[in-house]
């Protein structure tokens, strides 16, 4: 009975106990898997999934600019078009579309539409009714793609919500201490990146859709600032998963690349 079990001295030095067949078998194998169930998330590593995450937070917050705002698109008519002192723009997001009416005085000379959208002058903003009672807007007689525009509209809110859940997985992987939580996440924040990046695709054809519904009224369009800021965040969060990705990695893809010269030696 007793020639079954043996002291065996630990890695650390201390004496423990092993049981010798298939009981000890199975025991090592237990306590083999309990041990790496319960790996801890050492300091260093730690460090690194913040500076991942506070460039994902980056992202996360250039969306919600980008997303909130309605300078996506900015079309504007000549200046000279109506033949009077003023002359109108507009500019609209996935939300709301302001017109502007802007004094022909103030624009620069060598500028032909009117514009920019910052001069002084009228404004007037409304909110879509895509999301209400489903009718199309009607800007400078050019009608919207309702079908795109809420798509875009879906994708963006998407994206805003895998952001959302990459964020508590990241924050349930530093509280409990365990890297599990970082596949998850690094898949959040890539979705989310790619989704946002199709929200604008859809959007600049939702804006061709509109110029081309009516040719009665020459418009210059352009991408503003929010599709700027939504761009770099869907970019930015791309990246911030493939940096969750290689943390959650067991092993060392740098070390793997570029053995130290002391290991091979």
């Amino acid at each position: 009975m007793w020639s079954n079990y043996f002291v065996q001295p630990d890695d650390d030095g201390r004496i423990g106990v092993a049981g010798a067949g298939q009981g000890g078998g199975l025991g090592g194998m237990k306590g083999g898997r309990v041990q790496r169930r319960t790996q801890k998330i050492s300091d260093s590593l730690e460090g690194k999934i913040k500076l991942a995450f506070f460039v994902s937070i980056v992202g996360v917050t250039l969306t919600v600019l980008g997303v909130g705002t309605e300078f996506w698109v900015e079309l504007a008519q000549p200046k000279n078009f109506s033949g009077n002192e003023t002359c109108q723009m507009a500019h609209y997001g996935l939300w709301k579309g302001c017109i502007h009416t802007l004094w022909v005085a103030d624009i620069d000379p060598e500028r032909t539409s009117c514009g920019p959208a910052e001069l002084p002058g009228e404004t007037n903003c409304t909110y879509f009714k895509f999301f209400t009672s489903g009718e199309n807007a009607v800007i400078f007689k050019k009608t919207t793609n309702r079908q795109l525009n809420l798509a875009a509209a879906v994708l963006a809110l998407l994206s805003l919500t895998m952001m959302v859940m990459g964020s508590i997985c990241v924050a349930m992987s530093l509280n409990k201490g365990v890297p599990f939580f970082l596949k998850p996440a690094s898949f959040c924040f890539i979705l989310s990146g790619v989704l946002v990046l199709l929200s604008i695709l859809i959007f600049h054809q939702s804006v061709l859709s509109l110029l081309s519904s009516d040719h009665s009224i020459p418009l210059h369009h352009e991408l503003s600032w929010s599709v700027a800021c939504v761009g770099s965040a869907g970019a930015i969060l791309i990246f911030g998963g493939f940096l969750f990705t290689i943390l959650s990695l067991p092993f060392s893809p740098w070390q793997k690349c570029w053995p130290h010269k002391n290991s091979t030696t």
